[in-house]
């Protein structure tokens, strides 16, 4: 980022309350509704410097597909106890078993079907 008065390096800051090393889009992607950005650009070369504050008057979010989230989650949670499990015979296990059970169920396609409901 230019400065616009000199062409010189410009440095920005996000604040109130954020880290100094937080970008503008965590930043917003952080901010609940009613909370203001500020965000102070600088230069080092002339002493240039702007502010400029965001207000956050209201907050739409869209979810993505059901299916893939629940997957996620399901896979985070296998992770966790997986990790928690210290015995090598059990893990052993563990995997013998995810195996049979996955040449029971029926071939498809779309990996994503079976995610248990």
């Amino acid at each position: 980022m230019e400065c616009p008065a000199c062409g010189g390096p410009v440095s920005m800051d996000v604040g109130p309350n954020q880290p100094v090393t937080v970008s503008v889009a965590d930043a917003l992607l952080a901010a609940g509704e009613d909370d203001q950005i500020i965000v102070t650009r600088h230069c080092w070369a002339c002493g240039w410097t702007e502010d400029r504050a965001v207000s956050i008057d209201s907050i739409e979010t869209t979810e993505g597909d059901g299916a893939t989230v629940e997957r996620a989650a399901l896979l985070d949670d296998i992770e966790d106890e997986l990790a928690a499990i210290e015995s090598l015979a059990t893990l052993e296990d563990a995997l013998a078993e995810v195996r049979r059970q996955r040449q029971l169920e029926p071939q498809t396609d779309d990996t994503n079907e079976d995610v248990p409901e």
